[in-house]
């Protein structure tokens, strides 16, 4: 596909910029409105059957950079069920959860003393300044507009001494213009260019950065009917394949062999 045929779009499609990002308010809420319940509706909010599948993705990129010491306020953006928490849950006082979903709803998370709140439409963060130690975005920013916006929510509702871990698809997921199978209406990923220049303008220390999610090692574990991002296994050969093609990472795939990329960035924050 030609960017002629991307029209208007055509910047967006390349990573010259990053599409919702500049939308108007009512666009926003338009956006919000398809979005809100688009998790819960691909199956996540059937608890019973439902199952976390990045703890060892988490854990070899996320975990084991944060300082070992408690954490007294954590907020988790999109968490869903929360469970990315469960195992830090004995070094957690409480846990805020900001989820637009009814579906996920519950008192405690592992045991940690939890509160649902819902986000604004316009992704403004209904907290104080420096209320939080910990922030978890993983996989939830592609399914907002204004990312640089609430980037710079997450900063300024993060303590001084505060961490975060986001990650974030960084190509465009296909064709965001048409329906797409397993993915909800809006979500695009962000370009790498784009969300390191975000970070950094916002204020935050990348302490780590890794490439991961090449697309044939979970669909090789999926083979065996496990996940392979609950495997430090699978996680592991990811990462060395992810490092191994990371030169090839393009935005917008429209050829086969351009695939053959990572499709994800996992950083690790300090304010």
């Amino acid at each position: 596909m030609t960017a002629a045929e991307f029209g208007p779009l055509a910047p967006y499609f390349s990573g010259e910029r990053l599409y919702g990002d500049d939308f108007s308010l009512e666009q926003i809420r338009e956006w919000y409105e398809d979005e809100k319940e688009g998790y819960a509706d691909l199956g996540a909010k059937d608890s019973a059957s439902y199952a976390y599948a990045y703890h060892a993705l988490n854990a070899v990129h996320g975990f084991r950079y944060l300082p070992g010491r408690r954490f007294s306020r954590a907020l988790g953006i999109g968490s869903a069920y929360g469970d990315e928490f469960a195992p830090i849950a004995d070094r957690v006082d409480e846990v805020t959860i900001l989820e637009p979903s009814d579906s996920f709803v519950r008192n405690d998370i592992h045991g940690i003393p939890a509160r649902y709140v819902k986000p604004a439409v316009d992704g403004t963060l209904p907290f104080e300044d420096h209320s939080f130690d910990l922030v978890t975005c993983l996989g939830v920013l592609h399914h907002i507009p204004n990312v640089t916006h609430v980037v710079n929510e997450i900063h300024r509702c993060m303590r001084p001494d505060g961490w975060a871990l986001v990650r974030e698809p960084v190509v465009s997921m296909g064709d965001w213009r048409r329906p797409r199978p397993g993915l909800t209406t809006r979500e695009r990923g962000i370009p790498l260019a784009i969300f390191r220049d975000t970070l950094a303008q916002a204020g935050f220390r990348v302490v780590h950065e890794a490439p991961c999610v090449f697309p044939l090692v979970p669909k090789l574990w999926h083979v065996f009917g496990r996940e392979a991002f609950n495997s430090g296994l699978g996680t592991r050969l990811d990462g060395v394949l992810s490092r191994m093609l990371r030169p090839n990472l393009r935005y917008h795939a429209d050829t086969f062999v351009k695939k053959f990329r990572p499709v994800a960035i996992y950083c690790v924050l300090s304010r």
